[in-house]
């Protein structure tokens, strides 16, 4: 028997039950497997855990006790029931500034209360599958929230980690740091300082051994240093003070004035909300980024999301523990450690439970203003560089700072309900903001619109078009994705005059009145089709101006086909050739002006493309667009199929090998590259084809004889070329040797079509080798092949790699 042939045991209590060969296999025992990486991702994930949970709590003013609460009910009821499978619950920096106002005003068991109250709404919402829509708030306002958040934790840790008390609000801790500052406590400032050197230098240190070392968080070590430090020196400060259990406090009916309750219910709801579907989203974009991950771990079901942490809310404020969310800094660090399964939560959540009944006589060496110093550091992390410089980019920086400042000085729920304000007058102000102007050029009056065309910018286009003198020849030039039914119909109503008085009146530039995919408006039938209709060609064009290729596009709603005389529906005639004139003068309109110098160039100096690019001649294959390449940078050879036939064979193809040869002898490209594409229609024939011995080649008729129609069963044209990819179909099945199959990157192919598309790929880079200019440019250096897999469903290229001649091209990397 072979070493590796598989191995079976016989069940013989169940050996009079056949398994019928279609049958279901028989039902198992099922066992709890844990892999062994999400063993050692659950060990790091609550090493970072425990410091911060405790932290957290400290800063709150909540019991030390409720972060660990928190961090184990996080682990075991967001991590069992949650939707995303690798993000870590726990309590969160994000909500401090919440919980440690909830507990001034109400006291903690009415803080555990609304705890509880959050997650019944949490659950509602989920259940309502409303939280795609809580992804609809500005990035600008999140980050500006997270900010504030920050700023406030840090100022308020200060005074601990010099030894002092925080204040009840941000102003009041400022006001009160120079007195502080007056009366330091130096073991206090000097743990501190200990616990932020550790803290900083760590992820830092070089060398072999330091990459061993940097495995080992560095807020457990930068908390581990502290407190040894201060053990060993005898320092006389404040420590975790963790009283037994049996005293814990539970969560008790909530006492306050209701609407002072309901505020802090939705704000605890937002923020936990928020702040765990957008952990979740940044979760899936770190698995999607991992090789060999993302085909394991499924993505996030923000719906589920929001049931477990409504769930692990309503167990945590009951069992007396802080609010749970989605925690960033655990999160990836559990995908970083190579979790792989949702095991790796709950275990952390299971090491947590078992730390605070065995360890907390180790708990309580360490000091509190080392916890307060780790706070302190994630403070001033929430405060993003990189975050401000995205909003600076995108022109959101108001938004930033109005949220962020409102956090800081007024609170959560109102610092977000004026960013919100913010970001809808910053809406409002770009939505207004369109610049309108009027020019004559030889005789041709030019109105150019920059902007979205609404009734604010109607009285403005009316004096623009009015500049228009009666019988003038005139075109109207529109920039923008959206005009309502005022700017129509003032634009309508003024062509139809200027018209009949003698003038006219030409349309250009983008098509502001159609829908498009990347903003859904809700316009009037009429607007939608304003720019097409008002010169009178092509009404019910549906051109989507949002990126230029699709400009001259145009998908019209298709008309009822007319039946022939066996009831088959025919197609009108002319209506393609309306089509390509529409095209054509669309182009010449557009387009022709904006790469008429460039054309020009080439005409001159002739063609002197980089490279050959070989692919299918599928429509949806757009080179251009794919490679972002313009006039000029491609040569590019087209068929069913991007086969290359090999050289000097009978059945071989001397129009491939020709563009070939000119490429490489005459144009000398630089590199060759077969591109393959998703569903091809080649490869499937070839798939669903019977295993035949492939045809013979048929003799070229006489030129002077006439053509005869193919008796039944001879191969047609198609079939022929199709002989082309049986290579393919043999490699991909390993037929002569066992061919590596290409695999896409982090996952497999999707199906038998997806692997021979990839197949085809590598074997046509073979036979490219095998032609003589090919090869010669290879030995001489001169000359580089790509492999290519373009996804057309998902609008992904990938780019072909490996090593060695032989099992080139195996794998796919994102590219």
């Amino acid at each position: 028997m072979s070493a590796c042939a598989p191995t079976c045991t016989i069940d013989h209590s169940h050996a009079k039950h056949t398994h019928q060969p279609h049958s279901p296999p028989p039902a198992r025992g099922r066992r709890l497997r844990i892999a062994g990486a999400d063993v050692s991702a659950s060990i790091a994930v609550f090493l970072i855990a425990l410091p911060l949970s405790l932290g957290i709590a400290l800063a709150t003013g909540a019991p030390l006790q409720a972060g660990l609460v928190a961090a184990a009910v996080g682990g075991l009821v967001a991590g069992w029931i949650g939707g995303c499978p690798l993000q870590v619950s726990g309590p969160a920096a994000g909500l401090t500034v919440v919980t440690a106002d909830l507990i001034h005003q109400y006291g903690w068991r009415t803080t555990c209360a609304v705890t509880v109250l959050a997650g019944i709404a949490q659950l509602g919402l989920g259940c309502l599958r409303v939280a795609r829509s809580a992804l609809a708030v500005s990035p600008a306002i999140v980050h500006g929230m997270l900010a504030g958040i920050g700023v406030t934790i840090a100022v308020a840790q200060v005074h601990i980690v010099l030894g002092g008390t925080p204040q009840s609000s941000v102003l009041a801790n400022v006001q009160a740091l120079p007195a502080q500052l007056a009366h330091l406590h130096p073991a206090a400032v000097a743990v501190s300082a200990l616990t932020l050197t550790l803290l900083s230098l760590w992820p830092r240190l070089p060398g072999r051994t330091g990459r061993l070392l940097r495995s080992i968080p560095a807020a457990l070590v930068s908390v581990a240093g502290a407190t040894v430090a201060a053990a060993l020196a005898g320092l006389t400060l404040p420590r975790v003070d963790l009283p037994s259990w049996s005293s814990h406090a539970l969560a008790g009916l909530p006492e306050g004035p209701v609407l002072g309750l309901t505020a802090a219910v939705l704000t605890t709801t937002l923020v936990c909300s928020v702040q765990s579907l957008l952990g979740a989203v940044a979760v899936d974009k770190m698995v999607a980024a991992r090789p060999g991950l993302t085909a394991r771990v499924r993505r996030a079901d923000l719906d589920r999301e929001l049931l477990g942490q409504g769930a692990a809310n309503i167990v945590s404020g009951a069992l007396g523990g802080l609010p749970v969310a989605g925690v960033a800094v655990r999160s990836s660090a559990n995908v970083n450690a190579g979790a792989v399964s949702r095991n790796s939560t709950m275990l952390h959540g299971v090491l947590v439970v078992v730390a605070a009944l065995l360890m907390i006589p180790v708990l309580e060496f360490i000091p509190l203003a080392s916890l307060a110093a780790l706070v302190m550091a994630v403070g001033i992390r929430m405060v993003s560089l990189h975050h401000i410089r995205t909003v600076t980019r995108h022109r959101e920086v108001l938004v930033y700072a109005a949220t962020a400042l409102g956090v800081v000085i007024l609170g959560v729920l109102q610092g977000v309900a004026l960013g919100i304000a913010m970001a809808v007058a910053v809406a409002m102000q770009r939505l207004a903001r369109t610049r309108i102007t009027h020019e004559e050029k030889e005789g041709v009056h030019h109105v150019r619109v920059r902007g979205q065309l609404t009734f604010l910018a109607v009285p403005r286009l009316s004096r623009a078009l009015h500049l228009v003198p009666q019988g003038a020849h005139a075109v109207v030039e529109l920039d923008g994705s959206f005009m309502d039914h005022a700017a129509y119909e003032s634009l309508q109503d003024w062509q139809n005059t200027h018209t009949a008085r003698g003038g006219s009146a030409d349309l250009a530039g983008r098509r502001v009145g159609t829908r498009t995919t990347d903003t859904d408006t809700d316009t009037d039938a009429d607007a939608v089709d304003a720019v097409e209709g008002l010169d009178g060609s092509s009404v019910g064009c549906r051109c989507s101006p949002w990126t230029p290729w699709r400009n001259h596009h145009c998908v019209r709603p298709r008309p009822a086909m007319p039946t022939g005389c066996s009831g088959a529906p025919t197609t009108p005639i002319g209506t393609a050739a309306r089509q390509l004139a529409h095209g054509i003068r669309a182009f010449q309109r557009n387009t022709a002006p904006l790469v008429r110098g460039e054309l020009a160039r080439l005409a001159r100096e002739g063609q002197q493309p980089s490279q050959l690019f070989i692919t299918c001649a599928d429509s949806r294959v757009v080179t251009s667009m794919i490679t972002s390449s313009g006039p000029g940078d491609l040569f590019v050879v087209r068929n069913v199929g991007n086969f290359v036939p090999l050289p000097g064979a009978e059945s071989g193809d001397d129009s491939v090998a020709a563009g070939i040869e000119y490429a490489v002898d005459v144009l000398k490209v630089r590199s060759i590259t077969v591109c393959g594409h998703s569903g091809c229609g080649a490869m499937q024939a070839l798939l669903a084809a019977e295993p035949t011995k492939p045809a013979e080649p048929t003799k070229r008729a006489e030129p002077t004889k006439p053509t005869k129609r193919a008796e039944p069963g001879t191969p047609t044209p198609l079939t022929r070329w199709l002989r082309h990819g049986l290579p393919s179909l043999e490699r991909m099945a390993g037929v002569g040797r066992p061919w590596t199959r290409p695999r896409l990157a982090g996952r497999d192919p999707a199906d038998a079509v997806e692997q021979l598309c990839l197949t085809n790929v590598v074997q046509q880079l073979a036979h490219l080798r095998e032609h003589e200019s090919v090869s010669r440019a290879l030995r001489n250096g001169a000359l580089e092949l790509h492999g290519m897999y373009f996804h057309v469903g998902e609008a992904q290229a990938y780019l072909l790699t490996g090593a060695g001649d032989d099992e080139m091209f195996a794998h796919v990397a994102a590219g």
